[in-house]
């Protein structure tokens, strides 16, 4: 089984709605299988932790899943068109998976969600990019072949998926969200099971 890494964090729910549709589209190719996991919040108060294990959603990543998994899709909540504080806290902890080439050759993907249509999304999915491609990865969009892509009114970029949550932050995803989603995990998967073969 090729173990695809969904890594995210989401504040109100549609950034996790986006991760579970990709594992969907990783775990429809046959080989494949999804490993969702997310990370802690970051506070301000030195002396405050987070639970161990969170109370709800996926596991926090640890170290050891980067070296497991054979392809990532990476997705954060837009924050002034970067990702959330705790993913960049995360990749700020990775030296050593750098120094290592743990992640160089892996395919890659991002996706995002924001409150309005034009609230980063792109610089959000870009920002992302950075680490993976400092990390030797093989960073992959959604082309326009996939003509939900051209037609959609909410989320959905070349960069990766996305969503457009609104002020009241619903993490329900529009049709168009959920199937650019779905074949962004899809053709990961596709990609990594080609990757692996040749």
């Amino acid at each position: 089984m090729q173990d695809i890494l969904v890594l995210y964090h989401s504040h109100r729910g549609s950034v996790r709605a986006l991760a579970e549709r990709i594992a969907c589209g990783i775990e429809s190719v046959g080989g494949a299988q999804a490993r969702l996991r997310t990370v802690p919040r970051v506070s301000s108060v030195c002396e405050a932790v987070e639970p161990a294990i969170p109370d709800t959603g996926a596991p926090y990543v640890e170290l050891a899943d980067l070296d497991e998994c054979s392809a990532l899709a990476l997705g954060s909540p837009v924050r002034f068109g970067n990702m959330a504080a705790p993913m960049k806290y995360f990749w700020d902890s990775t030296i050593a998976a750098w120094q290592n080439g743990t992640l160089a050759g892996k395919p890659a993907c991002v996706f995002t969600s924001s409150a309005s249509q034009h609230g980063g999304n792109e610089a959000t999915l870009l920002s992302m990019t950075l680490p993976l491609l400092h990390h030797g990865m093989l960073v992959m969009g959604l082309p326009f072949t996939e003509p939900e892509l051209s037609a959609t009114t909410s989320g959905g970029t070349p960069y990766g998926v996305s969503h457009v949550a609104g002020p009241d932050g619903n993490p329900q995803l529009s049709a168009d969200e959920s199937r650019l989603a779905f074949i962004q995990g899809q053709r990961l998967a596709l990609l990594t099971r080609k990757l692996n073969h040749s």
